[in-house]
This record gives C-alpha cells, sequence and structure tokens, in this order.
C-alpha cells in the first residue's frame, strides 16, 4: 500500500478526500495534518466542538481508524514520511508549503496556488493527460524530487469534459457561459448565509470567473516539450449561486470551427474517455460523458451522482440559432467528487500507474 498523507483534513474537502480513500485498494491514510489549532489532537478531537458538536460534515461515518489518528501541524509536517501528499489547503498557505513537501514528495493539490505556474498541469482525467511530462520540466527547473500538481477549478471540471470531444472533432472558435453553482462549493467555514441561499440566487461569486475564463485554455492546450501553449478560442462566463447543496450545473454556447449537427456532438460525447475509462483506476467512471435526450435534464439532485459522482452528464443539445457553426448544452458535474477530492484521487491513481510506477 502507498502511503499518503492528507494535509488541510479538517476542512470540508480534506473529509472529502478521506472519504474518497475509505477502503482503496493502492493508497492508505497513514498521517493528517491540519493547523496548529489542530495540532496535537486526535482527528476526532480535532473536529469536536465545545459545544459538543462534531464538524464532519460528509454523510458517510467517521472511519474509526481514522477518528483516532493524530493530526499534525501542517507547517512541520515532514514530507518524507508518507509517499504521496494530498493538500486540501487554502492556497496562500499552499502557495508556501506545497514547495517544501515537493522536494521530497509528490503534492496532488485541490489549491490554485500552482495552478497558472508555466511549469504546472491542471490534470483533468481523460482530458489532458499527455500534460503529465510537464511534471520533468517542473521537477528540472526548480530541483525537486516531488512535484505539485493542482487539481482544476471545481466549476469548469463538466466544461472542460463536455468541451474537448468537441474541440477534437470539430475545432471551437469561442464559448459563452453562464454557471449555477452549488452551495457546497463555498466550503463550510465561513460557508453561506441560509438567509442569502434561501429562496434567492446570488449573481456573482467573488475571483470565480477569471479562472473560469482561463483555466480551460491551460487544460485544453497543447504540451509543446517545454510548456503549454494554450486552446486559442475565447470564454466568457458569468458564474452564480444557486440553493443547491452539490451538484455545479453550466450552460454553454459553443461556436466551432466545423459545421457540426447536435447527434454528431452527441455521438463524439459518449465515444469520448473510453480508453482512459478502461484503464482501471479505482476512481475512474464506466463513462466520461452521459447525455440525456429528457429535456428536463440534468438536475443536480437527479444527475450528479451518476458514476459515483465522476460521470459528466450533458443534456438539451441542441443547434444555437445565431451563432455561426453554434452548438448549445447544459452540462453538471459533482463539485465535489469530480471537481475535488475525487478527482484528486483518480490524478493520483493515474501518476502512480503511469507515471511514478509504483504499483
Amino acid at each position: 500500500m502507498i502511503k499518503v498523507a492528507i494535509v488541510g483534513a479538517t476542512g470540508i474537502v480534506g473529509q472529502q478526500a478521506i472519504v474518497s480513500l475509505m477502503n482503496h485498494p493502492w493508497f492508505q491514510v497513514t498521517k493528517l495534518a491540519a493547523s496548529a489549532r489542530s495540532a496535537g489532537k486526535t482527528y476526532a478531537e480535532a473536529l469536536r466542538e465545545a459545544n459538543g458538536a462534531s464538524r464532519w460534515w460528509c454523510p458517510q461515518e467517521l472511519p474509526s481508524a481514522i477518528a483516532q489518528l493524530p493530526v499534525e501541524e501542517a507547517a512541520n509536517f515532514d514530507p518524507t514520511s508518507v509517499d504521496l501528499i494530498f493538500s486540501t489547503l487554502d492556497a496562500g498557505v499552499a502557495k508556501e508549503l506545497e514547495p517544501k513537501w515537493a522536494q521530497t514528495t509528490p503534492v496532488i493539490s485541490t489549491a490554485s496556488a500552482f495552478r497558472y505556474e508555466d511549469d504546472t498541469p491542471i490534470l483533468v482525467g481523460g482530458v489532458n493527460m499527455e500534460h503529465t511530462a510537464l511534471i520533468r520540466v517542473q521537477q528540472e527547473r526548480r530541483g525537486w524530487k516531488g512535484f505539485v500538481v493542482p487539481k482544476s477549478n471545481c466549476t469548469i471540471s463538466g466544461l472542460v469534459v463536455s468541451l474537448k470531444p468537441v474541440l477534437t472533432h470539430f475545432g471551437v472558435e469561442r464559448v459563452m457561459m453562464t454557471s449555477l453553482q452549488a452551495m457546497s462549493g463555498a466550503g463550510r467555514t465561513p460557508g453561506l448565509s441560509a438567509m442569502d441561499m434561501t429562496e434567492n440566487v446570488i449573481p456573482y461569486i467573488p475571483g470565480e470567473e477569471p479562472k473560469v475564463e482561463t483555466e480551460p485554455l491551460k487544460i485544453l492546450g497543447t504540451f509543446t516539450g517545454k510548456g503549454i501553449t494554450n486552446a486559442s478560442f475565447g470564454i466568457t462566463a458569468t458564474c452564480t449561486r444557486v440553493p443547491v447543496l452539490d451538484g455545479h450545473l453550466v450552460v454553454v454556447f459553443v461556436q466551432t470551427e466545423k459545421a457540426c449537427t447536435p447527434e454528431e456532438v452527441k455521438e463524439a460525447m459518449l465515444d469520448f474517455g473510453a480508453d482512459f475509462c478502461r484503464l482501471g483506476l479505482p476512481s475512474s467512471p464506466p463513462q466520461l460523458i452521459a447525455v440525456t435526450d429528457d429535456p428536463f435534464r440534468p438536475q443536480p439532485r437527479m444527475d450528479r451522482e451518476r458514476g459515483d459522482g465522476m460521470t459528466v452528464t450533458v443534456g438539451r443539445l441542441r443547434k444555437d440559432p445565431i451563432l455561426e457553426n453554434g452548438l448549445k448544452y447544459v452540462c453538471l458535474a459533482h463539485n465535489t467528487k469530480l471537481g475535488a477530492a475525487k478527482g484528486a484521487v483518480q490524478t493520483a491513481e493515474y501518476l502512480v500507474k503511469y507515471y511514478l510506477k509504483w504499483l
């Protein structure tokens, strides 16, 4: 078994990482780390509020073996004590600590701290695995034995998975999108006020739109041997918060380079990722994209768990009457699974099997 640490373990993404690694056939959680406030306590004690309430927020029961693990201070964590680190820290802390750990140990991160570095790939399962080769550039440039590989912003996970087969087969000129993002994407501390979200929609998420307009271009770009040349199309985005617990819905308008029919796009989407799904990674679903003909789907409550939260569901796929070679559809991705911790675990599985050669 590969020994792994979860750093930022008391936060919601850290908890989701624990759930994603329960009974994993390759990985064993042997270390937990968090802030100084939690250090020196067992994990269960670190989650306990003064009033007795537990801050374990996942619907799955906290595993007893994890509950009794001691929590170490992230700032003093010894990366050589494990084979692999899952970092679920906030970006500011991640920027400081992840390079220290990467000197010796691979780091898979859900933070944005390194997403925009020229020598750092943002890997999305089945979409851009050829960008894995950029890790060698990062190691050589920085003198690291390990590396840092970040996850993408959770909002764009469904977007890039659904756009990749369109880009491959028909080319993309421009993309316009509006996201309807679930409340869980805002985290739990401080999270969102019930007074704000009940019977309401928030039309602005600070800092979100620039990420959504830039990260997909890197992910869908081309590896040149020394870096990544971004995809050449443009994206304009509006990001909103809606009163849904889990599942980010994205309304997408695409102008393609080549004329295509919705039927051709559906076929390309359904065929996409079959080779990746056959690799046998424990967290991968049977298919990367499901396409529904039901005009009332996808819906977060009904479709977010498809493929155990790792399949993107596309619906309302149709021609756009205004854009030349225009196409429009709705896609849904589970933001706390594919878009966060479980997606990070899937990335680690791929790297372990096809890059690190540990198995």
